[in-house]
């Protein structure tokens, strides 16, 4: 263990030495490639990420890469339900959350996975996607929406970013020259699918979801009721739950912020008319 004085001494030279460093290689990138196209610059970018500089990448930049990551997970990782209707109501039901959302100015992607488990989550750059089990399982689309939103909420706050570069950091995988792209992209597949959220995050996510939920026009007590519902499933917490720690703490938090008199107001309670619109998959 380091000793005080040693641990201080170490935090201050690195405060130093990443924002020089940072510096010599944006400089370096500049002058060394004056005439790059927006592709190549791109592809530069990209092929050389300093992991200090992954938080602060622009909205091109992110969605670009989480092309690349989708590539990724639906060509190996993956596989998606093709049932066209389904396909389109989910997205168009994502497309009406991500509008009412804290980050519209990004185009968002929304797939069905094609498992029976209960689950949902999303990566960098807009890409979301949900278990064909949780449709199945929610009791109306307002609950549908509330997971949706949730994870519109983990973009909005850019989460995913936030995770590969602290699992970069962690795992010993940055160095002076970046992360290539093969790298960068393995990375954001397994923050995808491995990597849970800290508990921190979810709360973020959850009361982030909830706002646009409400914003989009559906009634906020759907999310509280898909958890609580989800908790007694198979008398055991299911995947979408186990992913996403502190549920308790979660429920106590949405009901603390959802006012009881405007909890049922809105759209998407109506059961029979969800069950006729996921009918393929019941």
């Amino acid at each position: 263990m380091f000793k005080f004085l040693s641990s201080l001494s170490y935090r201050y030279r690195r405060r130093l030495f990443y924002p020089l460093l940072s510096l010599v290689l944006t400089i370096s990138l500049t002058v060394g490639i004056p005439q790059a196209s927006q592709a190549g610059w791109f592809d530069v970018i990209l092929n050389g990420i300093q992991v200090i500089q992954l938080s602060n990448i622009s909205n091109n930049q992110e969605v670009q890469i989480g092309k690349q990551i989708n590539n990724e997970l639906v060509g190996s990782e993956i596989r998606l339900y093709r049932n066209p209707e389904i396909n389109r109501y989910v997205n168009e039901l994502g497309q009406r959350l991500a509008q009412n959302s804290k980050r519209p100015d990004i185009p968002y992607t929304f797939q069905v996975v094609n498992d029976k488990s209960i689950n949902a989550f999303a990566t960098m750059g807009g890409f979301v996607y949900v278990n064909a089990g949780l449709i199945a399982t929610a009791d109306n689309e307002a609950q549908l929406a509330s997971v949706m939103a949730h994870e519109i909420g983990h973009i909005a706050a850019r989460h995913a970013i936030q995770q590969m570069r602290q699992a970069a950091i962690q795992q010993g995988i940055a160095s002076a020259a970046g992360l290539d792209r093969n790298t960068l992209v393995n990375l954001g597949v397994k923050v995808a699918l491995q990597l849970p959220n800290s508990r921190k995050d979810e709360l973020q996510a959850d009361q982030l979801g909830l706002q646009t939920l409400e914003k989009a026009g559906y009634a906020p007590s759907a999310m509280v009721a898909f958890m609580e519902k989800l908790l007694k499933v198979g008398g055991s917490v299911p995947t979408f739950l186990s992913s996403h720690p502190a549920t308790e703490d979660r429920i106590k938090a949405l009901q603390q912020a959802i006012d009881p008199a405007t909890a049922n107001r809105g759209s998407g309670l109506d059961t029979v008319a969800y069950k006729n619109k996921i009918r393929a998959l019941l």
